[in-house]
């Protein structure tokens, strides 16, 4: 008989054991990148995540004679299911002792909570919002992870398996070595492009995001880009009011690239940025006592040799004109200024080739695919 009791969190010393046990789970590895804990804390505080106006979420601890063994975040997203039409529970931040029963008791848990609530599948791992970690890496698990990315151990593969979890789409991040000159191939595709299409290219100020409405006019401009992609939901702007407040603020915004059309219409944008895993390894995914000196070390002193492609969008009537080739052709030069040996892109969907092919002139490669299990209920 099992003795493994499943806790619905409620409490504040709860919470905490739900923040930390992923890294407890992963501490010494050298490839996962700890969770940030008040991070984790703040994404499921109704009071601090905007998502809770068309989301609700619930979360379980696994324990074991009295340890935790695991952890998963119930998750609906509403506004998601109307969009696509869909009655999906989600699961997130699933995390688990290589132990059947864990994994399983888990599963059902958010199995049953959905069906509770009318939904007919189970879908994961995933959030609130495609801003949110989500993903179960099913390759690359020699390789460093990110902050923004989920890490796991390859047994969860197994497990999601054994449970009758089944693929439902894949994604996978480009990685390419930053060149030490700039191709001819963008140098002369991006004059042209900028000329056939009479585009500009800009760098974003903090005076533009926050008194000039850019802030608003980029994740506008994503919200636009991003409305076909798997399992989006349309932002708020409650949404994006705390995006704004809380992340511009934190990126080099040398790294950031606008395209604007003859108008000074927004039409096109790549928001980057320098690695923080190291950092965040080093800080042990938590702030207090010591690691903001880690972070701020990373973010202002003492960059890594990769920079992160976060994201990347253009609007949809600009699409297959060639716009990308002018994040390149602006970027380049700057990463090979800033000493960045190597440029990493968030998941990617491996159904978007238009994304995907734009990588080929710089040899890439694909060191890390995740996927999106779901089951139907």
């Amino acid at each position: 008989m099992s003795n493994i009791d499943i806790i619905r969190v409620t409490t504040k010393k709860e919470r905490k054991a739900f923040a930390h046990f992923g890294n407890e789970l992963y501490k010494g590895n050298e490839y996962a990148v700890p969770d940030l804990e008040f991070d984790v804390l703040d994404t499921f505080d109704p009071k601090k995540n905007a998502a809770y106006e068309f989301c609700e979420a619930d979360l379980f601890l696994a324990k074991k004679d009295g340890k935790v063994v695991g952890r998963v975040a119930a998750v609906i997203n509403h506004r998601a299911n109307e969009t696509w039409n869909t009655r999906n529970v989600r699961f997130g931040y699933i995390d688990f002792i290589d132990d059947m029963e864990v994994s399983a008791a888990l599963l059902r848990t958010v199995e049953e909570w959905g069906r509770e609530r009318g939904m007919t599948s189970c879908q994961g791992p995933m959030l609130f919002t495609d801003f949110d970690k989500e993903g179960m890496l099913i390759e690359g698990f020699d390789k460093l992870g990110s902050v923004a990315t989920i890490y796991n151990y390859p047994y969860y593969v197994t497990h999601m398996e054994t449970h009758g979890y089944a693929k439902e789409i894949d994604s996978v991040q480009v990685r390419v070595a930053v060149p030490d000159e700039m191709p001819e191939k963008f140098k002369r595709g991006g004059e042209m492009i900028m000329r056939r299409y009479n585009l500009s290219i800009d760098k974003l100020t903090a005076d533009m995001v926050f008194r000039q409405g850019y802030g608003q006019k980029i994740f506008d401009l994503l919200n636009a880009a991003y409305a076909p992609l798997f399992g989006f939901s349309h932002l708020s702007q409650k949404q994006i009011d705390s995006y704004i407040k809380t992340y511009f603020g934190l990126i080099d915004l040398k790294f950031v690239t606008l395209v604007h059309d003859s108008e000074k219409n927004l039409i096109g944008v790549a928001i980057t940025m320098n690695s923080m895993s190291r950092a965040v390894q080093k800080a042990k995914g938590r702030i207090f006592p010591f690691g903001w000196f880690h972070l701020l070390k990373a973010l202002k002193f003492k960059m890594e040799d990769t920079v992160e492609m976060l994201l990347i969008a253009v609007q949809p009537e600009y699409q297959g004109k060639g716009v990308n080739a002018l994040f390149f052709y602006d970027l380049i030069p700057i990463y090979q200024k800033a000493g960045f040996k190597y440029a990493e892109t968030a998941p990617q969907l491996e159904t978007n080739m238009k994304n995907l092919n734009q990588w080929e002139i710089l040899n890439p490669e694909f060191p890390k695919r995740r996927r999106f299990f779901c089951k139907k209920l």
